[in-house]
């Protein structure tokens, strides 16, 4: 017998809920506020927005399936099964925040303020949800499977992410590494080549030697924040992926020159089936994705960690 499907609320504290956390009271908030120029009212508002949408998407989950609700901080910590449906309540980074932690699972974004998110993630509205449940589970239901980036290190740690990954210093530092791009089977001309850059010394068989503030590697719903700002700095011959694009860009941030560290592997794109490998040169290197920095793997002298297109996708509901 299978089991029903269980309905996964997926939701985090508003900025009211972290201002009481704070102060205390609704009272010291509002003075702390106050004396800034600043009101409480709005905050107070889009917290019942928040809360009023969350209770319109719980009373229409069907009442034959299961249902659990989990808070951003403990997503770590959730189990999700192969037959949950995922309910995203709240922003378009909170899709993203969740997706590292799923494998397939159909995702229903709900957007609780409409017109002050972009909605590119959260694209429903909560009295659309018992609609989106349905078309969720009928078999052929519409969804967009969006690319995703994979990091997995040399002792078999793997990290997921919907918009990005960086790999870098545990604080503003310096990192030291070694890079170099993979090509796939089949590839050997393309290779996830980087964009050459203007100090190649350190560049040999193996990759490179060098010295930055770390590398991000992005996707196409990624696009649209960290990546893109560094596609625009950079220029160059490099097209921005679409969200559904089997395709990555990196870029290596603020690349340092020496005499043995170089500058000319700063930027690539990688498809399908091809890589970036980092080896670490320093004490430590921190890899998360999507801001979720206390979900980090953490690298240390000598380990390497790959980067690629992941072949698990986000199922978002269209």
């Amino acid at each position: 017998m299978s089991l029903a499907p269980r309905a996964v609320l997926v939701h985090r504290a508003t900025e009211y809920e972290e201002l009481l956390a704070r102060h205390g009271t609704h009272g010291q908030a509002a003075f702390f506020l106050s004396s800034r120029g600043r009101s409480l009212d709005e905050v107070a508002r889009r917290h019942h927005r928040a809360h009023r949408a969350l209770a319109d998407v719980a009373s229409a989950v069907p009442l034959t399936w299961r249902r659990s609700r989990v808070e951003r901080a403990d997503l770590d910590r959730f189990l999700f099964a192969p037959e949950d449906v995922v309910i995203v309540v709240g922003q378009d980074g909170l899709v993203a925040n969740t997706a590292k932690y799923l494998s397939g699972q159909p995702v229903v974004g709900i957007d609780t303020d409409p017109g002050r998110n972009p909605g590119v993630l959260v694209r429903h509205r909560a009295r659309d949800t018992g609609a989106l449940l349905r078309s969720a589970t009928a078999p052929g239901g519409r969804v967009d499977e969006l690319t995703m980036v994979e990091a997995v290190a040399d002792d078999g740690q793997r990290l997921l992410a919907l918009n990005e990954i960086y790999l870098g210093p545990p604080g503003h530092q310096t990192i030291r590494y070694r890079i170099a791009p993979e090509a796939g089977r089949g590839d050997a001309g393309r290779g996830g080549a980087g964009v050459p850059g203007t100090h190649g010394g350190a560049a040999d068989a193996t990759g490179e030697a060098q010295a930055s503030s770390g590398v991000l590697v992005g996707t196409g719903t990624g696009a649209t924040g960290w990546l893109r700002s560094l596609w625009q700095e950079r220029g160059g011959p490099l097209r921005l992926p679409a969200p559904s694009d089997p395709r990555l860009l990196w870029f290596v941030r603020e690349a340092w020159p020496s005499p043995v560290t170089g500058t000319s592997l700063v930027a690539g794109e990688l498809g399908r089936g091809e890589g970036l490998r980092l080896t670490v040169e320093s004490d430590r290197m921190a890899v998360f994705g999507d801001g979720m920095e206390s979900d980090a793997l953490e690298l240390t002298w000598g380990q390497s960690v790959r980067l690629g297109v992941s072949a698990t996708s986000l199922r978002l509901t269209a």
